[in-house]
């Protein structure tokens, strides 16, 4: 019998002023630039257009002391994306607290109070 799927959603997200410094889809576009090479190939893996990856990773930038990912222009010896040190040790340390967060007290106790699906919804009264 397969495992029951995991029914925990945590979306944490770290904020910088109104502006969202680092978030679930942030840290996935990290990763995904981290082993595409580019901002664009890493939209176009994630579905995503250019623009949006590069109008999340230009926020990012701006949120942290240092930028988290270094561009240079796609046609020179040097182009693509690269995670900075700092993009690096940010996006572990999200990691963790993602998978801290996951394996919270009392979660197993909710799991075990919550039901497989929804109940049907009740018809209004009269």
């Amino acid at each position: 019998m397969p495992a029951a799927p995991h029914r925990l959603k945590i979306k944490l997200q770290i904020l910088c002023g109104d502006e969202i410094a680092m978030g679930p889809g942030k840290a996935d576009l990290l990763d995904a630039i981290a082993r595409e090479g580019s901002i664009s190939a890493a939209g176009r893996a994630m579905a995503m257009s250019y623009r949006r990856a590069w109008l999340l990773v230009d926020a990012m930038n701006r949120c942290w002391r240092e930028p988290l990912v270094h561009a240079a222009p796609g046609r020179s010896a040097s182009g693509g994306a690269r995670l900075t040190p700092l993009g690096e040790q940010v996006l572990a340390q999200y990691r963790a607290l993602q998978r801290a967060a996951g394996q919270a007290c009392g979660w197993d106790m909710l799991e075990s109070l919550l039901l497989d699906s929804p109940r049907p919804p009740k018809a209004p009264r009269s």
